[in-house]
């Protein structure tokens, strides 16, 4: 029987052994630690990481192409058109992390509010600064969560704990946490208005593309604090930076940045500058900015990576391949 060749890439060696021995019998696996490329050009199925982008032009290099299984619950990174045309079906893994992405959603808030890895970097060099250190309590704060999938309504219920005031928008409110946590849900603009805190968790689509903007800004309360664990292309970069240097925002926690492919692996992309577009070395000029000030924590995309986030990762893709092979389409994206 002929196998299915079946290439995993952005590989990290806490998964190799996993994959091997779960890999279905159905299947002739190829681990690549690197992102995608097009270099193996017969394989069946795909299955990556939020790092590696999948554009049409080099999936047309894959003529048996029919699966792509991302291990994560965002699919920005592949170009769904040009699926959807040639009939290769796109599943992802839709509930791995409500809580994990959540809790890390509070390590960075509470860092941006009270100064933890600015005051711990001070002590480092010597130097204790308790009126650089002032920070604020949340409770009672107003906390704006933009998105109620699992993940937004997970941070809903943390915020509930610390006491605070919950306002939300999403297009599909969610009874449920209305009662549990008291969610008020609003529209857009009045949850810009009113949150202290603004706390990012909707999907990145191309009607949410740079949803926070300058306008947006503009609309904010005066030392609104900004945490992003969503997806980068929410936010206006360059939009940021300007609210940040004016005052607007106060402090920002980013796990996540617009073109932050490039920003992790500089190396990489010097060597194809010319391959890179003029928008997102722009973007990586302000990236750079952004870490140099001590109000922004920006971590790696990493809100994601606990053990057991990882292992519930893995085994639904596992899970997504062997329906496949059983001519079924488990967690379709579309």
């Amino acid at each position: 029987m002929n196998k299915v060749k079946t290439i995993f890439f952005d590989v990290k060696d806490y998964e190799e052994q996993y994959l091997l021995q779960n890999m279905p019998e159905e299947c002739e696996p190829v681990l690549v630690k690197d992102t995608f490329n097009d270099k193996i050009t017969d394989a069946e199925i795909l299955s990556v990481f939020t790092s590696s982008r999948l554009p049409g032009d080099m999936l047309k290099k894959m003529p048996d192409l029919k699966l792509i299984a991302t291990r994560s619950t965002g699919y920005n990174n592949v170009d769904l058109e040009y699926c959807k045309i040639a009939g290769i079906k796109i599943v992802n893994v839709p509930r791995y992390g409500e809580v994990t992405v959540a809790e890390f959603t509070f390590a960075l808030l509470l860092d941006v509010v009270r100064k933890v890895s600015q005051a711990y970097i001070e002590l480092k060099n010597g130097k204790i600064n308790l009126q650089g250190s002032i920070g604020m309590d949340l409770l009672d704060k107003t906390i704006g969560i933009i998105g109620t999938g699992s993940i937004g309504c997970y941070t809903a219920k943390i915020a509930h704990g610390f006491g605070m005031k919950i306002i939300s928008y999403d297009p599909f409110p969610k009874e449920d946490i209305k009662e549990k946590f008291g969610v008020e849900y609003t529209e857009l603009d009045e949850l810009l208005k009113k949150s202290d805190i603004i706390s990012l968790h909707a999907p990145s689509t191309k009607e949410n593309f740079h949803m926070i903007n300058d306008e947006a800004f503009h609309k904010m309360k005066d030392g609104v604090i900004i945490i992003n664990t969503a997806r980068g292309e929410i936010m206006d970069t360059g939009a940021l930076y300007r609210a940040l240097k004016s005052g607007k925002v106060a402090g920002a926690g980013l796990d996540v940045l617009e073109c932050e492919e490039i920003i992790a692996r500089e190396d990489l992309y010097l060597s194809k500058i010319d391959c890179v577009q003029k928008e997102c070395l722009e973007k990586t000029l302000i990236n750079h900015r952004l870490l140099d000030m001590p109000n922004v924590i920006i971590t790696p995309h990493i809100a994601f990576d606990t053990k057991e986030a990882i292992t519930r990762i893995l085994n639904t893709t596992m899970d997504n391949i062997r329906a496949y092979l059983k001519g079924e389409v488990v967690n379709s994206v579309y």
